[in-house]
């Protein structure tokens, strides 16, 4: 893990209509906008399926999560791009296999509009093999 605080991590998705039903099986948030399609055939996707772009860059970095806050701005719409971009607002070693992290994130859709931005803290564990990093 080469990090350092500043640092921007760019993830990129576009939802699809089955990313959503999915979602919806799984989470059992079935609100008729998640399964009714609107005047032009979308769905909306649920705030807590966009809110995995940020911690799917988490995930990538082995992040354990302690706290993660969301500011809802604007609906995902089915067949949405949105681009999460994830800053490192804080590192500390905490000893030879924990980093604490603290990152921001503004994520925004193909129309240039934030639709969702918030931050998160936790503990980063390195594998065996970093720990001589």
């Amino acid at each position: 893990m080469n990090m350092v605080v500043g640092d921007k991590i760019k993830f990129e998705r576009t939802f699809t209509k089955e990313d959503v039903e999915l979602f919806t099986k799984v989470s059992m948030d079935e609100g008729d906008h998640h399964t009714t399609p609107d005047e032009l055939g979308r769905l909306v996707v649920q705030g807590l399926l966009t809110a995995t772009l940020p911690t799917k860059v988490g995930g990538d970095y082995n992040v354990l999560a302690r706290t993660m806050n969301f500011e809802f701005l604007r609906p995902v719409f089915t067949d949405d791009t949105v681009e999460c971009v994830v800053t490192i607002e804080e590192l500390e070693r905490r000893d030879e296999k924990r980093i604490s992290i603290m990152a921001s994130f503004i994520c925004t859709n193909q129309k240039g509009k934030q639709v969702l931005t918030g931050n998160f803290a936790g503990i980063i564990l390195k594998d065996e093999e970093e720990v001589g990093d």
